[in-house]
């Protein structure tokens, strides 16, 4: 600016002396005047060019600048480009935050001074049942009717989160959310929602358990209890003193029974997924197994040492000249557990049918039982942890009621899984399906072990 002051002067002189010189001073200023108006002109003319350029959309066109305006024009183009970058920098950050706060497992919901949702992530509109666009600047209690929730909402300060029920797509599921309101910025707050439905469910799955193992082991106590009670200060005869250590030994047997089975679980839930290096005949398995049932049959049904044996029909088909590629205790314990059951539950002279099955991807272990059946309201709980149909029947017949549940376990174990089949009055089915790659054939033909 200072420059073009300069530069006004010197051709105010250049055109001012000449004319002082041949024709006086008056004229020489009246020169000097023209040329400060021209150029105070051609300033304006600038000016209202410049201002049109600053208007227009495209500023970084070359508008063919001179002078300090062309100077003006590029300092302000390089702000531009800062500008723009900067913008593009915030831009991209801001997609970044947003696309990691979507990731989150947990729902975001952005709130406005007056509790209107500004923005929210899609886990947060699935535990809410918000429509992310349509929803926008509504009033978050007008969409989340519960009266928990309202109450929690209006209070003056949340300093701890509440236990609401969730949305869910199934009627049979129940979804529990954690909503928590924090304050930020200016009367905004942020609500963070979290599904807890999972750690729900497995807290009352360990209450449950606590409260089954209880219960499980302190009527064998009691009985124990009341018959060393007996023993200690009624004077018995010798026939009464045996039929009480007998009964005191069975009660002993159950306890024991149940502590080996939950320390089974314990050590399948602990340890790592058993490989393919340890190596167990099928047909020596199913010989054990057959072994111990027709035993069990016997015992159940009080025939155990007398010729008549077990008074269910066992039918055993041909084991199959397989290998298992797995832990062997795992699988017998599986397997074993299967069968007792069917043993157990089958009434005397019912059948009951094993067999093994393959095909391409799969090998199947089935028993089948023509005992009473299981209602269809059962089947989906049968394999959890003392869980029964009948609790008085499940005694009678000494079980701990954790077969199903190791079962489920070492058939996940090894990539596989159990399934139930029944029908109420005919009699189940249940199934260990192993993926094919778990078996290996035995050198030679079909096993020739029969059972």
């Amino acid at each position: 600016m200072l420059l073009s002051l300069f530069g006004l002067m010197f051709w105010a002189l250049v055109v001012a002396v000449p004319v002082w010189i041949f024709a006086g001073l008056f004229p020489a200023l009246l020169s000097a005047l023209c040329v400060v108006v021209f150029a105070h002109m051609r300033n304006l003319w600038q000016l209202q060019r410049m201002a049109r350029w600053l208007s227009g959309t495209d500023l970084l066109a070359d508008g063919r600048w001179r002078g300090i305006w062309a100077e003006i024009v590029q300092r302000i183009q390089r702000l531009l480009v800062q500008r723009e970058k900067q913008v593009a920098v915030a831009r991209h950050r801001l997609q970044r935050f947003l696309e990691a706060i979507q990731a989150s497992p947990d729902g975001v919901t952005l709130l406005d001074d007056q509790g209107r949702i500004e923005w929210c992530n899609d886990m947060a509109a699935k535990h809410l049942g918000l429509d992310a666009q349509r929803d926008l600047l509504q009033h978050v209690v007008h969409l989340v009717r519960d009266p928990v929730f309202s109450k929690y909402f209006a209070q003056d300060a949340h300093d701890s989160e509440v236990l609401i029920e969730g949305r869910s797509n199934s009627l049979s599921q129940h979804v529990k959310l954690s909503v928590h309101l924090y304050a930020f910025g200016e009367g905004q707050q942020l609500l963070m929602t979290r599904d807890i439905t999972s750690v729900s469910l497995a807290d009352a799955m360990r209450r449950d358990f606590v409260a089954n193992v209880s219960h499980e082991i302190r009527t064998p106590l009691t009985v124990l209890s009341g018959f060393v009670e007996t023993l200690q200060t009624i004077p018995l005869a010798e026939e009464e003193r045996q039929s009480y250590l007998h009964l005191m030994s069975v009660q002993a047997e159950r306890m024991q029974s149940l502590v080996a089975d939950l320390l089974t679980l314990s050590q399948l839930e602990g340890s790592l997924p058993p490989g393919k290096h340890e190596k167990t005949p099928v047909p020596e398995l199913m010989a054990q197994v057959f072994s111990d049932a027709s035993a069990l049959s016997a015992v159940l049904s009080g025939h155990e040492g007398e010729e008549r044996g077990p008074v269910h029909e066992l039918v055993f088909e041909p084991a199959p000249a397989w290998i298992f590629l797995g832990v062997r205790s795992e699988l017998l314990s599986a397997i074993s557990n299967l069968v007792s059951n069917a043993v157990r539950y089958t009434p005397a002279g019912g059948r009951i049918h094993v067999k093994w099955s393959r095909n391409t991807d799969w090998v199947t272990f089935s028993v089948t039982d023509t005992g009473p059946g299981i209602a269809p309201e059962h089947l989906p709980r049968l394999s959890e942890r003392f869980y029964r149909v009948d609790r008085s029947r499940s005694r009678e017949t000494g079980g701990t009621g954790l077969g199903l549940a190791i079962a489920k376990h070492v058939a996940q174990r090894h990539g596989g899984e159990l399934r139930i089949e029944s029908q109420v009055g005919v009699g189940s089915t249940f199934m260990l399906v192993f993926p094919a790659s778990r078996m290996e054939y035995m050198d030679g033909e079909t096993s020739s072990v029969s059972l």
